[in-house]
């Protein structure tokens, strides 16, 4: 592949153009990666220089060259069951109560609020069944900024890698294998409601509402402080009173808002509105 150099003038440029867009801070130790990400692109479209790249997601009007931005820059690491310790607690400590405090009468609602390609909203959809709760008793909603990943999750076709973590049980149940590929179950992937969001936008966030349980986990770690406030108060904005938000376990609050209380369950944080 032809090298293409990435000045540092127009990686400030893009950075904080992805940065405005989205929120997500990328630091000057990360011009390597964007370079070489995004030199497939201009390679694809063969565009010569990245000051033209630019420009044509610049002044791209349907935003599809900003979602591929989107696409190229982002990680998305992720596997069912991943921190399965709060999910469990999740599911036995603390659904009983937000489902007891409802009364039969309305559906538990849940948002996974980055799903990358669809792994953390399955598994607590395939938790849910297991607790014998009916599909109609629950609402899943999942969203992401990458439009690559989002299709990938509605396919709901993983890898070896995906599914390493599963319990047998739910692999004889809910997937089917099909060469090096495990396909998940058609009732599984009609259970979960996707669709493309920005987190760091009022107007999406607020679309989302009197929701019981947000996933946000190993998300927060590509925000800056301001933009952590921002994300943290759209996603407190969606949430029921009482309701709870769920981080990774190795992110934190602190010094990003007092609005939630810190719960400790079986050594799991979560934390609850006020």
């Amino acid at each position: 592949m032809l090298k293409i150099p990435l000045s540092d003038t127009t990686f400030k440029n893009i950075r904080d153009y992805i940065y405005e867009k989205s929120g997500i801070y990328i630091s000057d130790t990360k011009k390597y990666l964007i370079e070489n990400r995004l030199s497939r692109i201009l390679q694809e479209k063969n565009i010569n220089s990245f000051e033209e790249y630019f420009k044509l997601v610049s002044f791209n009007s349907n935003g599809n060259e900003l979602s591929r931005l989107f696409d190229a820059v982002t990680t998305n690491e992720t596997y069912f069951f991943r921190e399965s310790h709060q999910l469990t607690t999740l599911v036995e400590e603390v659904l009983p109560g937000i489902r007891n405090s409802k009364n039969g009468s309305n559906q538990l609602k849940v948002w996974s609020a980055a799903c990358s390609t669809g792994e953390e909203p399955y598994t607590f959809s395939m938790m849910l069944m297991e607790k014998r709760l009916s599909t109609g008793s629950f609402e899943i909603h999942a969203s992401d900024i990458s439009e690559g990943v989002l299709a990938s999750a509605k396919r709901a076709v993983y890898n070896s890698y995906s599914v390493r973590n599963i319990p047998d049980t739910y692999m004889k149940k809910y997937f089917a294998q099909a060469g090096k590929d495990f396909n998940l179950n058609a009732k599984v992937k009609a259970t979960v409601n996707f669709r493309k969001l920005n987190l760091i936008e009022d107007r999406n966030s607020k679309s989302m509402k009197g929701i019981d349980v947000i996933f946000c986990r190993n998300v927060l770690i590509y925000f800056d402080t301001r933009a952590k406030q921002k994300v943290v108060s759209n996603l407190y904005d969606s949430l029921n009173p009482g309701g709870y938000l769920i981080i990774g376990s190795s992110e934190s609050l602190h010094n990003i808002t007092r609005a939630f209380r810190p719960c400790v369950i079986n050594k799991a944080i979560l934390y609850q509105k006020i």
